[in-house]
């Protein structure tokens, strides 16, 4: 995620970091390319004029302007909903964790029922749980290992079963719902409390699916397809129907007006897929770490791992 000022002025016309500007330069030259041979040869291409109006480039471009407007509204819709699904994973796993260090009574023969605890306090362990939670989902939606963050918080036995599992977020939800089977065994918790926490636990695998949903169902190909191939060809095509207007303002109109709509494509394409790791994306690890700071501070910790900075005005 791209975390800095709006630019004034002209740095405006500048910004590099975050922009779609280096996934689209390419395309954008070839247009002005063939905008610039368009217009030295009087859109004369292989002995041929090429006699083009602006009426149906009128007409075509604002069709495909409303199609690539409602394709990047379906897009950030996406975005903002995986946005949501992690404010509300950051919440339950507090609310989870107040619930845990209340309602539970400790396991150890003279812990205290106040930070700090016990080290091998079972409610440690299940604090633990939901911050290795947070990572593995983060890695199971990027497809990566999350094998060197979750070991600071399971046991190594736990870690190789955790990661021959086929769904690690669910492998350790239902070693969150057998640690509260355990503890309404060993009457440390009250069936009562026990329902709310496994509510928790509900909406947590709520979250899991509605993150899943939205990494596994993408725009349909075909729609991506149309709007791609309907953005390049009407670009590659503006020259001609442009240099008997405009004459050698052509290339510069051109140059615009396919920067907006190779941009347009390029972002809609960015942001389809929140949970990626392009600059754009969601910063899953900063929200991670901040729910790694909020627990551990919940247990009384003192030494708590860093905020993360934005590195390149990109945070991660």
């Amino acid at each position: 995620m791209i975390v800095r000022e709006r630019p004034n002025g002209l740095r405006l016309f500048f910004v590099i970091r975050g922009s779609v500007l280096p996934r689209i330069v390419w395309p954008i030259c070839i247009t002005v390319l063939l905008a610039v041979i368009g217009t030295v040869t009087d859109g004369t291409l292989f002995g041929l004029k090429i006699t083009m109006t602006p009426i149906p480039f009128t007409l075509i471009g604002l069709a495909l302007a409303i199609f690539l407007g409602f394709r990047n509204s379906t897009s950030y819709d996406r975005y903002w909903e995986g946005r949501k699904l992690w404010g509300e994973l950051i919440v339950v796993c507090r609310s989870t964790t107040r619930q845990i260090l209340t309602f539970i009574s400790s396991d150890r023969a003279g812990s205290s029922e106040w930070p700090p605890y016990d080290p091998e306090d079972r409610r440690i362990t299940m604090v633990y749980r939901l911050i290795a939670f947070s990572h593995a989902l983060r890695h199971h939606l990027r497809g990566t290992d999350p094998s060197d963050e979750i070991r600071h918080y399971l046991p190594e036995d736990e870690v190789m079963h955790l990661l021959a599992s086929h769904n690690r977020p669910q492998y350790l939800l239902q070693c969150m719902a057998q640690d509260l089977r355990s503890c309404i065994e060993n009457k440390q918790l009250y069936d009562y409390f026990a329902a709310g926490i496994d509510q928790n636990l509900t909406m947590l695998a709520t979250v899991v699916a509605g993150c899943e949903r939205i990494n596994n169902t993408p725009i349909p190909f075909a729609y991506n397809l149309l709007l791609h191939r309907t953005a390049y060809l009407y670009c590659f095509l503006l020259p001609f129907g442009l240099v008997d207007s405009i004459g050698f303002m052509t290339p510069l109109v051109v140059g615009i007006v396919s920067f907006t709509f190779f941009g347009l494509d390029a972002l809609g394409d960015e942001i389809e897929d929140p949970f990626g790791v392009r600059p754009n994306n969601l910063a899953l690890a900063s929200m991670c770490r901040t729910i790694e700071r909020d627990l551990r501070a919940a247990l009384g910790e003192e030494q708590l791992p860093e905020v993360l900075q934005p590195m390149g005005y990109v945070l991660q």
